[in-house]
C-alpha cells in the first residue's frame, strides 16, 4: 500500500539542478565539467536541462567528477521521469478543465500547430509560469464557483477563471480617469437614461466612455462554455476598477440589472473581495445589498409603490416606463421579480439582444 504521506510535489526537478549546485559550490564551468567527464560541452548542457538521461555510465562518470554514489545518480533520474510524467498528466488534466475551444472560437487564444503546445499557450494567456501557478493565482475563483455551485448547475471554476482573464485583458486596455466614486455615481443618472436605447452598438459605447471618467473599465465578454456569470466586479489597480458582464442573459432587464448590481459592489463593498454574479450564488449580505442598490437605481424609492400598483397591461407598463426614463422591459423585470405578474407575462416589452459572431 503507498504511503498517503508520500510527497509527491506537482513540480519536476531534474538531476542537472543539483549538478548546477555543485557545479556552482565549487566554481567550475560548464566547459569544464564537460572536460573532466569526457562529454562534449553540448551534452552537459543537455545533462543540466534534463534532455539527456543519465545511464549507468553517465552516473558512474558524475560518481567520479562530482562525487555521490551510482545509485544516487540513477534514482535522482528515475524520480525526475516519473514526477515529469505526473506532472505532464496533471496539465493534461487542466486543458480538459477549461474552455479551450470555445478560447480559440472566440479570438482569446490562437489555434496552436499541435495539441502538444496547448498547454503553453494557456499558461500564457493567465500569465503565469505553470498550472500549479494558476491554480495558486485563481484559488479563489475556485473557491467561490465550489461554494455556489449546486448539482443542478454546470459551473466551472476553470471556465469562470478564463472569463476574468479575458475580461482583466479587455479592461487592462481601456483607458481610465483615475476611481471615483461620487463621479461614477453623478454618471448612473445618464447611464440609467442609456436602457431606453435599443442597439448595443450605439449604447455600449456611450456607457463604457461614462464608466471610464468614473475610473471604472467596463468590459463585455461572452461567457464560454461552464461559465455561468453574469457579471463580475474586482479592482485591477487602486486606481481603476473592473466591471465585467458577460451578457449571458441577451435581455435587457438582465443586462442593466447586472449593470447597476455590479455598480453596486464598487459602491458599496470598495474593493474588499471579487464578486462574481450568476454561479448559482446564495444571497449573502453583500448581494442583497447590491440588489438593493440595483433595483433603486432602476426604480428610485418613490416611485416603488407606483410600480406595485401596476397590472399585466403593456400600455400602462410603457406609460410608467417612460415617466421613469427606462425600458418597459425593466419595469416588467421588477413586476415579475416581485412577483405582480407572471414570468411569462408581457416577455414581449423586454429587448432581445445578439452577440455577433
Amino acid at each position: 500500500m503507498a504511503n498517503s504521506h508520500e510527497f509527491r510535489p506537482d513540480w519536476a526537478s531534474a538531476p542537472g539542478d543539483t549538478i548546477a549546485d555543485i557545479l556552482a559550490e565549487r566554481d567550475l564551468s560548464v566547459a569544464g565539467f564537460a572536460q573532466r567527464m569526457g562529454q562534449t560541452p553540448e551534452h552537459a548542457r543537455e545533462l543540466l536541462q534534463g534532455r539527456a538521461t543519465i545511464t549507468i555510465r553517465i552516473a558512474r562518470l558524475l560518481e567520479q567528477v562530482l562525487g555521490a554514489c551510482v545509485e544516487f545518480w540513477m534514482s535522482r533520474d528515475f524520480q525526475y521521469r516519473q514526477d515529469i510524467a505526473r506532472v505532464h498528466i496533471a496539465d493534461e488534466e487542466w486543458l480538459t478543465e477549461l474552455p479551450v475551444g470555445d478560447m480559440i472560437k472566440f479570438g482569446w487564444l490562437r489555434p496552436v500547430p499541435h495539441p502538444s503546445e496547448e498547454t503553453a499557450a494557456c499558461l500564457r494567456f493567465f500569465d503565469v509560469p505553470s498550472v500549479p501557478a494558476w491554480r495558486q493565482a485563481y484559488a479563489r475563483v475556485q473557491e467561490i464557483v465550489a461554494f455556489r455551485t449546486s448539482p443542478s448547475f454546470d459551473s466551472r471554476p476553470a471556465a469562470v477563471a478564463a472569463w476574468l482573464r479575458q475580461g482583466e485583458i479587455e479592461g487592462k486596455a481601456v483607458e481610465c480617469s483615475p476611481w471615483d466614486p461620487k463621479r461614477f455615481e453623478k454618471s448612473l443618472l445618464a447611464i440609467r437614461s442609456l436602457t431606453r436605447k435599443k442597439d448595443p452598438s450605439r449604447f455600449i459605447p456611450e456607457l463604457r466612455k461614462l464608466c471610464a471618467a468614473g475610473g471604472v473599465a467596463l468590459a463585455i465578454v461572452r461567457a464560454p462554455n461552464g461559465c455561468r456569470a453574469s457579471g463580475a466586479t474586482r479592482f485591477l489597480s487602486r486606481n481603476k476598477a473592473l466591471l465585467l458582464l458577460s451578457f449571458r442573459y441577451l435581455s435587457d432587464d438582465q443586462f442593466w440589472f447586472t449593470f447597476f448590481h455590479e455598480a453596486g459592489h464598487l459602491f458599496l463593498h470598495g474593493d474588499r473581495d471579487l464578486f462574481i454574479e450568476g454561479v448559482d450564488a446564495p444571497l449573502t449580505t453583500e448581494e442583497r445589498e447590491a440588489n438593493d442598490f440595483a433595483a433603486h437605481a432602476l426604480v428610485p424609492p418613490e416611485f416603488q409603490d407606483a410600480l406595485l400598483s401596476l397590472h399585466a397591461n403593456g400600455r400602462e407598463v410603457i406609460r410608467f416606463a417612460r415617466r421613469l426614463g427606462v425600458s418597459p422591459g425593466i419595469v416588467v423585470g421588477q413586476l415579475q421579480h416581485h412577483g405582480k405578474i407572471s414570468h411569462r407575462q408581457l416577455n414581449s416589452l423586454k429587448r432581445r439582444f445578439n452577440w455577433e459572431e
